[in-house]
């Protein structure tokens, strides 16, 4: 069986498949499984501590947790206890070159390079590229 086999048993039934497959529900070993909007994209914001989009709901999770001591401004911190100026309120991909009009540009391929789509040729046109196999 694959690795997502497992993680798939253990989501729909609640066991641990590897501690032991028992008919008596009771037996088994009990696995927590996120369900729900909310404790999804909590789980998402403590895996990506580091975003500071995250960090209002981080806040407010570790003080229900009754763990405001990791709220503050020093290294041992997980997240500031005020949320910085203009941080979290645009993901990188809406602030990219693109929206704001600048036309992207790759530098010029140094000569006897190879050239490739991605180091200068021009894409292909979709009508030529069908090949025989």
């Amino acid at each position: 069986p694959s690795p997502m086999a497992t993680a798939t048993a253990m989501y729909h039934s609640g066991l641990d498949p590897l501690a032991g497959i028992h008919r008596d529900e009771r037996r088994g070993e009990r696995v927590d499984v996120v369900r729900g909007e909310r404790r999804r994209r909590l789980h998402k914001a403590f895996l990506r501590w580091h975003d500071p989009a995250n960090w209002p709901l981080l806040r407010e999770a570790l003080e229900a947790m009754g763990r405001a001591d990791l709220i503050g401004p020093g290294r041992h911190h997980l997240v500031p206890r005020r949320q910085p100026a203009g941080a979290g309120c645009q993901g990188a991909r809406r602030r990219s070159a693109a929206s704001t009009g600048a036309t992207p540009t790759a530098p010029a391929p140094r000569r006897g390079s190879i050239l490739t789509q991605h180091t200068g040729l021009p894409p292909r046109s979709a009508a030529g590229t069908s090949r025989k196999r």
